[in-house]
């Protein structure tokens, strides 16, 4: 595999990972789940399969596991930040259960694993939202997932700071 296509498959296997951590914090918050054993579930017998003789990208389990793990591990933070960037009179708890995991997931992406950059988890997780939802929610989550990238990773926004 040449370079360029090594990335672009990595790339293509985090985008899945942030799918499967979507669906497992959702999972997790309707079952009550532990993290640990729906990652279990999630890598045993979620990934890699084949359906209709169309083999699928395998997430990134690292990636897709670190997620899952941290926004546990720092819900109350996370939780914050996504309240704060919230129009007044809403809270997370007032969103749709899939909306609020893939705002969690986000979020903790864009305030403990900086070293990716904001722009490429904001449209990731836009992305990952077109995969929920039809109507106004993927701008929604642009709005609040800028909104806490401008506020947290300002640098990232500044001339000086532009990605290319």
């Amino acid at each position: 595999m040449m370079a360029s296509d090594n990335r672009q498959h990595h790339e293509i296997s985090r985008g899945e990972a942030r799918l499967a951590a979507v669906q497992a914090l959702y999972q997790m918050e309707l079952s009550g789940g532990d993290a640990n054993d729906v990652i279990a579930e999630f890598i045993g017998h979620r990934f890699a399969n084949e359906i209709s003789d169309v083999q699928y990208v395998d997430p990134d389990i690292e990636h897709f596991s670190a997620v899952v793990r941290g926004i546990v591990e720092h819900q109350v933070d996370i939780d914050r930040y996504v309240n704060g960037a919230l129009a007044d009179g809403w809270t997370l708890r007032r969103l749709d259960s899939t909306l609020r995991a893939l705002l969690r997931a986000a979020t903790f992406e864009l305030v403990v694993r900086t070293s990716i950059p904001a722009r490429v988890v904001i449209n990731e997780y836009v992305e990952v939202a077109h995969a929920f939802f039809n109507e106004s929610e993927p701008a929604f989550v642009n709005g609040v997932l800028d909104k806490i990238a401008r506020a947290e990773r300002a640098d990232e926004f500044e001339p000086s700071g532009e990605q290319t």
